[in-house]
């Protein structure tokens, strides 16, 4: 806080170890006179030397906005909130991740100098990827993507959960499913219900589930079976970045609990409301559709680049009319890279999700 002189310690961190542990970190902190500073939340149980990192960042963001103050006539733009590659760096490149692998260039070199700025030794995690096969396809992230949607999710016993999303809450059922197990059926139960909370606290944050969300776990005799998926549950939580609170398993065998609505959820960025039923159902953007269509085109035409120049797309005219807009210059960077000529025509009658990629001279379709 540039014009307050007073620092303090978020209120939310109630553990009194906590909050005089962090009192001393941060009197031992070099704050420039009139300037305040607190300690959110996500400083809990970090060590002292993250807290002069950040402080080194925000001083020197500070610095650039007091120097547009001074050089620029208002109205005038100060500050902006960070991009995708500077969140990246921000919110994820932590001690847990080991690497990032980026296929721009540009956004690559970028990652590197705001690394730098921070740790010259985190530098050598950010790679430049510039590999044959598309970076989602080498890294197994569209596998993913496509099976975070999926209702049902096995799990390695045999078993599986059923994840529903409502506008109240998310319900998340638990099954047996394959998992019979031998003559100990309290056994098989629990190892089944350790085996979903593990999964379940993975699919929020992978979906990005937020708000009120019950589990029904399978019912379990023993109060110490209930405490041990209770513990698991809530050991497994303390991995989210967004906060999160449990309650221990109800008679009715049903676990309660809440987290963060951080942006939207992973459903919601990747779907739109469909408009073939009146938004009962979701369909996949125009921008996921062309993001696709890009992918796919990369592939085929360096496949074929040596016997077909010509290719032509038939795909819903809404697409279509993104490409046109928007995605003109990637389409053109694929032609100048293959050699090749693309043709577009729009047919209403497509699904907004389906295109054809064909032979523009005998109209013969090609397959990635």
């Amino acid at each position: 806080m540039p014009f307050s002189d007073r620092s303090g310690i978020s209120r939310k961190i109630e553990e009194p170890k906590e909050r005089e542990r962090l009192r001393k970190v941060l009197r031992q902190l070099d704050i420039p006179e009139g300037v305040g500073v607190i300690i959110r939340t996500v400083g809990e149980g970090q060590r002292a030397r993250y807290f002069v990192r950040d402080l080194r960042v925000l001083l020197d963001q500070w610095a650039k906005v007091d120097q547009a103050i001074r050089d620029n006539p208002a109205p005038c733009r100060l500050f902006e909130e960070p991009d995708l590659v500077e969140r990246t760096v921000r919110d994820f490149l932590t001690e847990e991740i080991n690497e990032i692998v980026c296929d721009d260039r540009g956004a690559t070199d970028r990652m590197i100098d705001m690394v730098g700025q921070i740790s010259r030794r985190a530098r050598n995690r950010v790679r430049y990827y510039d590999g044959a096969t598309p970076i989602f396809e080498t890294h197994g992230v569209q596998k993913q993507i496509d099976d975070a949607f999926h209702r049902q999710v096995w799990l390695k016993c045999g078993g599986y959960i059923v994840i529903d999303e409502t506008e109240a809450l998310v319900a998340i059922d638990v099954n047996t499913g394959r998992n019979k197990g031998g003559r100990d059926v309290d056994k098989t139960i629990l190892q089944t219900n350790l085996e979903a909370a593990d999964e379940i606290a993975r699919q929020l944050r992978l979906r990005n589930i937020g708000g009120l969300i019950i589990a029904d776990f399978i019912d379990m005799k023993s109060r110490r079976d209930q405490q041990a998926v209770f513990n698991l549950m809530k050991e497994r939580l303390k991995r989210d970045k967004a906060r999160t609170h449990v309650l221990p398993i109800s008679q009715l065998g049903l676990m309660e609990m809440t987290r963060q609505r951080a942006q939207e959820s992973l459903s919601d960025t990747i779907y739109e409301n469909c408009p073939y039923c009146g938004g009962r159902g979701v369909v996949k953007t125009t921008m996921t559709t062309s993001v696709e269509l890009h992918r796919t085109l990369n592939t085929v035409m360096r496949k074929y680049q040596d016997s077909i120049h010509d290719i032509r797309v038939i795909l819903n005219p809404d697409v279509l009319k993104r490409l046109k807009e928007e995605d003109e210059e990637l389409l053109v960077e694929l032609e100048r890279r293959y050699a090749g000529r693309l043709m577009f025509r729009g047919d209403p009658t497509f699904h907004h999700e389906k295109f054809v990629i064909s032979d523009a001279n005998t109209g013969v379709e090609l397959k990635p």
